[in-house]
C-alpha cells in the first residue's frame, strides 16, 4: 500500500492556510469569457509571489479534464531517473487528490524506463505545486505524478509513448512544469529564453533540446517540456503559444540575477 503523499512545500512556497490560499489563488485568476480544452501547458513551479501570476494565466483559462499528467524535474536527484507515484493520493492544504492507478499501471507496463517510486517525490516541490491551481479550477480530477530526472532522447521518447499508450481514448491535460532561465540577468535570459520558447511554438522539441544546450539555457525542465510538447503533437496541436512571461526582478526588484517563468499552452 503506497502511503499518501504530504505537502512539502505548504507554508512555504504557498500558504499552509486553506483560506489564505483559496484568495491568493483567486487573485491569480484572469477572468475568461470560455475555457479551451487542451493537450498540454507549460506552467512555473517557483513560490506562488514570484510565479503564481504566470501559471494563473494559463489555468484560468484551459479546462481542466478528469485525469491530469503532471510532468516536473527531479531537483534532488533522488529515486528513479523517471518516477511515477503509483498510487494512493497527493495532499495539499485545499484537500487531497487521487493519484489515477489504472493509468499509472497502464503507464509503468509500456514503459522501459519509468518505474514505480515515492522517494523522488517526498522532496520534490515542482508536481506539488501545481496541484492547488488544479483544485481551484476542478473539483473532481485524479493525477498521474512523473519526476523525471533522465532528459536523455531515449527517455523522452520512450515516455512519451508509453503515455500516449497509457492515456489513449481518454481525455487528459498534461502538464509541464519548469522554470526557464535561471540566476542572470534579466537582458541576457529574455533573449536566450525567446530561442527556447520559438523552437517550443513550432512543436519541435529536439530544436529546444538543442538550442537549451548550445545556449546553456538553464531550463529545469527541459525533458518534462519535451514530452509535453511531443503528446501535444501527437493529439492533435498544430503549435504552442506563448501566453505569459515574466520573472523574479518583478518582486525581488533585482533584475540582475533572475528566475524566469513562461506559461504556454498548444493548441
Amino acid at each position: 500500500m503506497v502511503m499518501d503523499r504530504k505537502p512539502y512545500v505548504a507554508g512555504r512556497f504557498y500558504p499552509d492556510d486553506p483560506q489564505k490560499l483559496g484568495s491568493m489563488l483567486e487573485s491569480f485568476f484572469e477572468g475568461a469569457d470560455t475555457k479551451t480544452a487542451v493537450p498540454s501547458i507549460i506552467v512555473p513551479h517557483a513560490g506562488y509571489m514570484y510565479s503564481g501570476k504566470v501559471a494563473g494565466a494559463i489555468y484560468s483559462k484551459i479546462v481542466v479534464p478528469e485525469i491530469v499528467v503532471i510532468i516536473g524535474p527531479n531537483h534532488t536527484g533522488l529515486g528513479a531517473p523517471i518516477s511515477v507515484w503509483p498510487d494512493g493520493s497527493w495532499e495539499t492544504p485545499l484537500g487531497n487528490v487521487p493519484v489515477d492507478k489504472g493509468t499509472t499501471i497502464a503507464l509503468l507496463n509500456n514503459s522501459k524506463h519509468a518505474k514505480p517510486d515515492t522517494q523522488a517525490h517526498l522532496n520534490e516541490h515542482s508536481i506539488e505545486v501545481q496541484i492547488p491551481f488544479l483544485q481551484y479550477c476542478k473539483k473532481d480530477f485524479k493525477i498521474v505524478p512523473i519526476a523525471m530526472g533522465d532528459y536523455s532522447i531515449e527517455a523522452i521518447e520512450d515516455l512519451a509513448n508509453a503515455l500516449d499508450k497509457a492515456t489513449s481514448g481518454k481525455e487528459v491535460l498534461f502538464v509541464a512544469s519548469s522554470d526557464f532561465s535561471h540566476y542572470e540577468p534579466e537582458y541576457t535570459a529574455k533573449a536566450r529564453d525567446r530561442m527556447a520558447i520559438d523552437e517550443i511554438k513550432k512543436l519541435d522539441w529536439m530544436a529546444m533540446l538543442r538550442v537549451v544546450a548550445e545556449k546553456e539555457i538553464t531550463m529545469c525542465g527541459a525533458g518534462p517540456i519535451a514530452v509535453a510538447t511531443e503528446l501535444a503533437k501527437r493529439r492533435g496541436a498544430t503549435s504552442g503559444k506563448l501566453l505569459a512571461y515574466s520573472n523574479s526582478g518583478v518582486m525581488s526588484h533585482d533584475f540582475s540575477n533572475v528566475v524566469t517563468y513562461a506559461g504556454m499552452a498548444f493548441r
